[in-house]
């Protein structure tokens, strides 16, 4: 299974920084006995690995060689390749990059390496096949893409940064097939490249009779982009996977 790590962005609200901002130090990990910083994007690439994931993609812009220097050409038992998004273009267009590298039967996690979740676990809830996306609980889902459902746990519509979202559970992470998205690229050329978010594109998928499935299997999400969240994942982090006063992020 391959997990794509759209890492190509230039993480304007937290700057300024002297490093790619998925390389920011949030909590720490045990290097043998020796503690050491974690870069944030570790917490997605470890939650790859744990659900199945054993070849990873980067994408990344092209001064970001910075997280080739720290990730190299692997991470615990997965292996990395890394892809170039030549100008920045938008979620979709970074995940599209990596498409070539994956055949149709096999099976795709994509999430964001900019954000801190849990349970850990939570990316084994999505069944292999189709389209499925893992949703969090958040307190201010309008700066967010909130996932109205419908009940069956079918997804009905993707409210992307909505002010007054119909739910309070957005999407943190999704796993598909190449084959699907294959589809979902076919849709975005054929749309003119227009679709900057993922949850647009998925709408227009599900309107030409798509279908994908919601698991709320997540608890708490915090999104570090900006220094709100930087402090809020601090917070999440020392309660060891409980839940935090905030969850979410506010601009």
């Amino acid at each position: 299974m391959w997990g794509i790590v759209p890492a190509a962005g230039s993480g304007t609200r937290i700057q300024p920084l002297a490093f790619s901002k998925e390389l920011l130090p949030v909590g720490s990990r045990f290097d043998g006995s020796t503690e050491r910083p974690r870069a944030v994007s570790e917490y997605l690439v470890e939650r790859m690995v744990r659900a199945g994931a054993d070849k990873l993609c980067f994408v990344i812009a092209p001064g970001k060689s910075d997280i080739l220097e720290y990730y190299g050409a692997g991470y615990d038992a997965a292996a990395i390749a890394y892809v170039v998004q030549p100008v920045a273009g938008g979620l979709c267009d970074a995940v599209f990059r990596a498409l070539p590298l994956i055949a149709p039967e096999e099976m795709v996690v994509v999430g964001l390496p900019d954000t801190v979740w849990f349970p850990e676990d939570a990316l084994c809830a999505l069944p292999d096949g189709g389209l499925s996306f893992l949703l969090f609980p958040v307190e201010r889902p309008e700066y967010f893409d909130a996932v109205v459902l419908d009940d069956e746990g079918g997804v009905s519509e993707i409210q992307v940064k909505c002010p007054n979202p119909a739910s309070n559970w957005i999407w943190g992470a999704f796993k598909t097939t190449g084959a699907v998205l294959a589809e979902l690229h076919a849709l975005w050329l054929e749309r003119g490249r227009s679709d900057e978010y993922i949850g647009t594109l998925v709408n227009a998928w599900l309107a030409r009779g798509g279908r994908a499935r919601g698991a709320r299997a997540g608890r708490s999400y915090v999104d570090v982009g900006t220094l709100h969240g930087y402090r809020a994942a601090i917070g999440l982090l020392s309660t060891q996977a409980g839940i935090p006063e905030k969850d979410g992020v506010l601009p």
